[in-house]
Parts: structure tokens; sequence; C-alpha cells
């Protein structure tokens, strides 16, 4: 049974560190959307899009390591993948729903005003 990062095949260690690095870097360009993205509407997309697919890279390397590492299949992560991809959108989506509420109340130019169906 292989219980150290030091132990894993290298072809498990490249898939590990590959995914790693993939959803590190999504999560990084997230972050950076977020801090460099001039409004509240146009700042709320990055972190979504970090967040979901970010935690998608991060939750297959953790899966291979551990699938791996305790010889078994360990499939566990896709709950919390599952989790973040269902509620990340969600809380987003009425976030800017409320602060578009919010604005339209103010009377803010910028905002378009609510339409109406025909």
């Amino acid at each position: 049974m292989i219980h150290e990062a030091a132990d894993l095949p290298l072809p498990a260690a490249i898939a590990v560190a590959t995914f790693l690095l993939l959803g590190a870097t999504l999560t990084l360009i997230g972050a950076v959307g977020f801090l460099k993205l001039p409004t509240f509407y146009e700042r709320i997309h990055a972190p979504t899009l970090g967040t979901s697919w970010g935690i998608g890279g991060i939750m297959l390397g953790s899966m291979i390591f551990f699938s791996v590492a305790s010889e078994r299949l360990v499939i566990h992560e896709i709950l919390i993948g599952v989790f973040v991809t269902i509620t990340t959108p969600v809380t987003f989506m009425l976030l800017a729903r409320a602060a578009l509420h919010r604005d339209r109340t103010e009377k803010n130019p910028k905002v378009p005003a609510k339409q109406t169906g025909t």
C-alpha cells in the first residue's frame, strides 16, 4: 500500500501535478478577473468560472492521487465538485439580481430598465 507522495508511480504523479496546476491556474485567472474587471456585473462572472473549473482540476488531481495511493477507487470528491458547481453560480446569480434591484431602485443610469414581456 502506497502512503507517501514520493512513492507514486511517475505517470500518476504527472497526471496529479497536471490537474493541480490546471485547477490552480483557472482559479488564479478567476481571482485576477475579479480584481481587474471594472464593474460589479463584469466581475461577477470571472470567479464563477474560476471556482467551477478550478475545483474540477483540483478534484481530478485529488481523485487520481488518493486512488493510486490507497490502491482503490476514491471518488467521494465528486460530491464536493457537484456541490461547488451547483452552489457557486446560484449564489453569484442571486448577488447579481440583488445588485440589479438595488441599482434600479436607486435609478442608476448605467443599468438597463426592467423589460416587460410583449
